[in-house]
């Protein structure tokens, strides 16, 4: 077999393996690209009263506990927390992905919302569906892509090698 029929046929191949989890990765990947435009993906960081920071850890931990849908009872039920100085902002994510952002100075809600961002990164980088599909399909995955990528590449040119060849022999 020919190195072109070769081509063809892993080009072929490749995209049929990769099609359903590039769908995701490029389908999650324009959603990460508007993330910052679109709230429904991820909440827009509000601006507090002041750009220092005047809340401790255990006011923090007892404002977040006072919003329902947090369902924050400990520091376990907290994945991370933000600190905006200069936007004067306060972001407390809990492990239910609810975002609450806090004024660092008064300690007032400035916004408490769901944030699917995470959910959608996880899906992109295959994590949310476990170290195995991460590194034993979505890392061959993006291998293919480039292969797919090379062969394409190769595919295109060849037309425009084959003309310059033949002119070369003329």
């Amino acid at each position: 077999m020919s190195a072109p029929k070769i081509n063809r046929k892993l080009h072929r191949i490749g995209a049929l393996v990769a099609a359903l989890p590039l769908l995701v990765i490029m389908t999650t990947g324009l959603l990460l690209q508007l993330k910052k435009q679109v709230a429904w993906i991820q909440p827009p960081t509000q601006r507090g009263s002041i750009d220092t920071p005047g809340l401790d850890f255990e006011r923090i931990l007892e404002l977040t506990r006072a919003v329902p849908e947090a369902q924050v009872e400990s520091w376990d039920d907290i994945d991370r927390l933000d600190v905006r100085p200069t936007s004067g902002v306060v972001k407390v994510r809990c492990k239910n992905r609810w975002e609450v952002q806090f004024d660092c100075g008064s300690g007032e809600i400035l916004s408490s919302t769901y944030r699917r961002s995470d959910l959608i990164e996880s899906l992109h980088d295959g994590s949310w569906f476990g170290d195995g599909v991460k590194l034993y399909l979505f890392l061959p995955v993006g291998v293919i892509l480039l292969g797919l990528w090379t062969t394409g590449v190769y595919l295109w040119l060849l037309p425009y090698l084959r003309n310059r060849q033949r002119k070369g022999k003329a």
